[in-house]
């Protein structure tokens, strides 16, 4: 019994001794890779932040295809025009949802409708003018594609679409503060 005592004695002291030493022990150290990935590869900044001065550029992927690269491509433009259809839709709303918070005329509904109103007459954007400037092929075979707009274009045709809704649903603009609205969303749309 004497021997058991002095195993579990020194079994804690010992212990006590390891987790004493271990306080100076640092941790391991993570290092942080900011770089732009795709498939586990460095890829082409754009593939992750899709910026182009005085555009707006969105990322179009294409799976590999059996059809080719042509139709790639094709489908890599089409989805790199919804991305930035999606962007412009958002930056519009976004930029007029900012005023309906001020109105405070008519019931929240009625703003709400405004809102949508506006927000679907205003965002129709012509995307013509839209190209692809870039293309990378991943180690997968995958399409991605940098599509653009410039934004003075598609800023003249949103300015174009804030005066025809104006003229269009002129109740629901009153509501909306219409002049106010239509002078600081020209304001917002005419700098960009």
């Amino acid at each position: 019994m004497i021997k058991t005592i002095s195993n579990i004695t020194l079994t804690i002291l010992l212990s006590v001794i390891i987790i004493g030493c271990s306080k100076d022990v640092e941790p391991e150290k993570r290092s942080v890779d900011f770089s732009c990935k795709q498939e586990n590869v460095d890829a082409p900044k754009w593939t992750c932040i899709p910026e182009v001065p005085g555009h707006y550029s969105g990322v179009g992927i294409a799976e590999k295809s059996a059809a080719g690269m042509d139709h790639m491509r094709r489908v890599a433009m089409a989805n790199g025009r919804s991305d930035l259809a999606q962007q412009i839709q958002t930056l519009v709303k976004d930029k007029v949802s900012l005023y309906t918070g001020t109105t405070g005329i008519a019931s929240s509904e009625t703003v709400d409708k405004t809102t949508e109103s506006v927000t679907k007459q205003v965002a129709k954007v012509n995307l013509n003018g839209s190209k692809a400037i870039d293309m990378w092929s991943a180690p997968s075979g995958a399409l991605y594609m940098l599509v653009t707009v410039s934004k003075e274009s598609t800023n003249e045709q949103i300015r174009n679409n804030i005066k025809t809704s104006f003229n269009n649903d002129n109740a629901l603009w009153q509501q909306f503060k219409a002049k106010n609205a239509l002078e600081e969303l020209e304001k917002e749309f005419s700098g960009e």
